[in-house]
């Protein structure tokens, strides 16, 4: 009879499974891509994915890269990314066990006494007269299992392991902007230092020209008018060495944080003037389709849209019955007072049951509605993030254009100035001029190296953020693409990749009679 009864049981599940099949639920998200960046600058550049991963190794400075890796070591950001990351695989394990049955252990022991009772036992002076006692000890084990007939718990699965890879891509976005951070900082740091040496030199320029006014006015060449002029001049420049100091301190300080350490920790590392690093890498040769692969935010984006749409399926399958299986079986035994141990008959259950939604008050079909409205948001988020991803890359491009156009206009100032230097200093050697006219010159050499000391730090850091705007810092060409992300239609050729529209389509199951 009991087998029987389960044959029937395997066979209605069946039949319902065989009733009911997956269609796909198919949304696209299509994002306008361009053919080729409209401000790339003609140069040297580097499309191979490992060079872009380790991009700051490329200015050959050896303490950028011992600074990147304790960074990559100890930066609290980082280890947040990361513990976000183990929290959401944890949840996908979560997720998985409504796939499977549940087995739970129950064991149950206890004693009862009824004092207002006594019964009569044999004892060794005859008839006893004891208060009854039993001691009872009961053993179970119960499974029960939900029968994922239409995809709920299956959906709900692969919208969490959406999740737990969007949470990588979040770890990895972080580590590319924290990459990013280090250099931006250090370079800074050292163009900042650059500036105060030039500045100290200009500073002791200046005075030397007081000087000499104050000589020439005690000898009635020159007037006081000069003499306060000079002065007013010494002491602007005078002030912009505090302020050149706190950037300084400012950006060790930051550096510190960065690698997890206290905010003074780099002074004596870093307190050191250095020059800018000696090379700078080569332009980025990537495509604009290559943002989806390279970007981890856009790739997290790309989880976002599966983990929205896989969660609308599911809130889907809420519209039809849930099937389940419980199956219990146990054994006791039963102790008396003064009595033998009676071992109570093992005994099992096996049920079956249905639950279908009948009345709700539209919670499960407001539910769905919910679920496609978060769909459609994190589908428009990721045309958004696509979008502000051009744009980033765009602005670095032309940033970078703009600073190195800048950069060779003030090293042919430099060298002028410097040339007038030279020829104010034959002249004065000569008698030709006075004095003053050799310090001016002087000044003015200083103060176009010191734009170019500026300028020189800006180009490097567009170098920096061009290669952050692409994403660069993580070993992107050893990742072979995520089964579970919205993909490509097809695979067409490099050629073609170039043109038109990128066309995102997901795909996950849904609910659906065939």
């Amino acid at each position: 009879m009991n087998a029987r009864y389960f044959m029937k049981v395997a066979a209605l599940i069946s039949t319902l499974l065989s009733g009911c099949a997956l269609t796909p639920i198919s949304h696209k998200v299509e994002v306008p891509t361009p053919a080729q960046w409209q401000n790339s600058p003609v140069g040297d550049t580097m499309s191979d994915r490992a060079y872009v991963a380790h991009w700051w190794k490329k200015f050959q400075d050896p303490l950028l890269d011992e600074l990147i890796l304790r960074a990559l070591g100890a930066n609290h950001d980082l280890e947040i990314a990361a513990a976000r990351v183990r929290e959401a695989r944890s949840m996908v394990t979560v997720a998985k066990s409504a796939l499977l049955p549940t087995i739970d252990a129950n064991v149950n022991g206890g004693r009862q006494k009824q004092i207002e009772r006594v019964i009569p036992v044999p004892g060794p002076q005859g008839v006893d007269l004891v208060v009854p006692r039993a001691d009872a000890v009961s053993g179970e084990l119960s499974l029960a299992w939900e029968i994922d007939v239409f995809g709920g718990n299956r959906l709900e699965a692969q919208a969490a392991a959406a999740q737990a890879l969007g949470a990588e891509e979040g770890r990895r976005a972080v580590q590319v902007g924290l990459l990013a951070q280090v250099a931006t900082n250090y370079l800074e740091l050292r163009g900042a230092q650059r500036q105060t040496a030039i500045l100290r030199e200009n500073i002791a320029v200046q005075r030397e020209r007081l000087r000499v006014l104050e000589a020439f006015f005690r000898a009635g060449l020159s007037t006081e008018l000069d003499i306060a002029r000079q002065q007013t001049l010494l002491r602007t420049t005078e002030g912009t060495l505090p302020v050149l100091n706190h950037l300084t301190a400012l950006l060790v300080h930051r550096l510190g944080v960065l690698l997890g350490e206290n905010p003074g920790t780099l002074e004596a590392q870093l307190g050191k003037a250095a020059p800018l690093p000696p090379a700078l890498p080569k332009l980025p040769g990537l495509l604009p389709s290559d943002l989806l692969q390279q970007r981890p935010d856009l790739r997290r984006a790309q989880a976002e849209v599966t983990a929205a749409a896989a969660r609308l399926g599911a809130a889907r399958a809420d519209l039809f019955p849930k099937f389940f299986i419980s199956l219990s079986g146990g054994i006791g035994a039963l102790s008396l007072a003064g009595l033998p141990s009676v071992a109570a008959q093992g005994i099992y259950t096996l049920g079956t049951g249905i639950t279908a939604p009948i009345f709700n008050a539209g919670r499960i079909r407001a539910n769905i509605a919910a679920a496609d409205a978060r769909l459609a948001q994190v589908a428009a988020s990721y045309e958004q993030a696509f979008l502000t991803a051009l744009e980033e890359v765009e602005n670095a491009y032309v940033a970078y254009t703009t600073l190195r156009q800048r950069r060779k206009d003030l090293r042919q100032a430099v060298d002028a100035a410097r040339r007038a230097y030279r020829i104010a200093d034959a002249f004065y050697r000569r008698g030709v001029t006075d004095f003053l006219s050799v310090l001016d010159a002087q000044r003015a050499k200083l103060s176009a190296e010191d734009e170019q000391a500026q300028a020189e730090t800006a180009v490097t850091v567009a170098m920096v953020t061009l290669y952050r705007a692409f994403g660069g810092g993580w070993d992107s060409h050893k990742q072979q693409g995520i089964s579970s992300m919205p993909q490509l239609d097809g695979n067409p050729p490099a050629g073609e990749r170039r043109r038109g529209k990128l066309n995102l389509v997901n795909r996950t199951p849904s609910i659906g009679r065939t």
